[in-house]
């Protein structure tokens, strides 16, 4: 999950009545182990409704109530939570990964791979992959991989069907063996890669999220 910090500001503002201010020495956040367990919950039920009922979704109270629920315990986590010093290591890996994320927004719209990320952030890989598991629960090559198919989605979904094909998107981000990829196409947006492309121009939505955004169900 993630919100951009505008978003966050204004979820804290609704909720809180103030902007959310943590100490600047303290980075890491224990979240309130009943908060921390709605919220997972939430999460996986969110998950299982994308793959066996995805049409619901696709409704914009429902996606709006959803993801209204996951904000308000998203916000509560992290302002009711407890918060802890980091160490050295761990700051060194919190400005990789703030890193990691400054080069994946400057490329927002191109696939990146390890070996040009590695040389980038001047970061060895092995620091890269602990950075990533601390920080975004894992590997690097999962989290590129999960972009990239996040941006195939995106290219499909502004494609003309007529004039695109699904091989040639998956290829040009990298994807060469095509049924593993349309299974794991299908298994993360609920939907194969040829029904992303021929939706009708009416369904497919106004306004895209950010291909660096990872979570598992997306809202439309």
């Amino acid at each position: 999950m993630s919100l951009t910090d505008d978003d966050f500001d204004a979820a804290c503002q609704a909720l809180m009545g103030g902007k959310y201010e943590p100490s600047p020495y303290k980075h890491v956040v224990r979240p309130n182990p009943y908060l921390m367990t709605r919220l997972r919950t939430l999460h996986e039920i969110i998950g299982q409704m994308a793959k066996a009922t995805p049409d619901i979704l696709e409704l914009t109270e429902v996606a709006r109530s959803l993801e209204q629920q996951l904000i308000h315990l998203m916000v509560r986590c992290l302002t009711e939570g407890e918060q802890a010093e980091i160490s050295g290591g761990g700051r060194r890996h919190n400005i990789i990964v703030l890193r990691l994320e400054e080069l994946l927004e400057a490329n927002h719209d191109r696939p990146l791979y390890l070996t040009e990320i590695c040389a980038a952030l001047n970061t060895a890989e092995r620091t890269l992959r602990v950075a990533c598991v601390e920080h975004l629960g894992m590997g690097p090559i999962r989290y590129l991989s999960l972009r990239r198919m996040h941006l195939v989605r995106r290219a499909l979904l502004r494609a003309d069907p007529v004039m695109t094909t699904v091989t040639r998107v998956a290829t040009d981000h990298g994807f060469w063996e095509l049924g593993r990829f349309s299974v794991s196409y299908r298994n993360l947006f609920g939907e194969s890669p040829s029904e992303t492309l021929r939706r009708p121009v009416q369904d497919k939505p106004e306004r895209l999220g950010r291909p660096s955004s990872l979570a598992g169900v997306t809202y439309q």
